[in-house]
């Protein structure tokens, strides 16, 4: 089984830009806007909200629950989209 890349580190950028580096040494800023949607997400809408993110379980979570799986964020930021 291929061994799936984890955040290890999250700095915030301004907005809703989080550099992140993974477990493969992959370093990349993302802008999580594009996964704002739907209720769970709506609290992140509030910049200072937005900003409370910590790392949980290899990936960025919030306060309320709300996460985008690692997965996710890895294939971005490979795909050479950036913030």
């Amino acid at each position: 089984m291929e061994h799936l890349p984890t955040v290890i580190r999250a700095e915030h950028r301004g907005g809703y830009t989080i550099e992140l580096t993974f477990s493969d040494g992959l370093n990349k800023p993302l802008n999580f806007e594009r996964w704002l949607k739907g209720a769970v997400f709506e609290p992140l809408k509030d910049p200072a909200y937005f900003g409370r993110f910590f790392l949980d379980g290899g990936t960025v979570t919030w306060p309320n629950g709300a996460d985008i799986a690692p997965e996710t964020l890895y294939a971005q930021a490979r795909s050479g989209e950036a913030a």
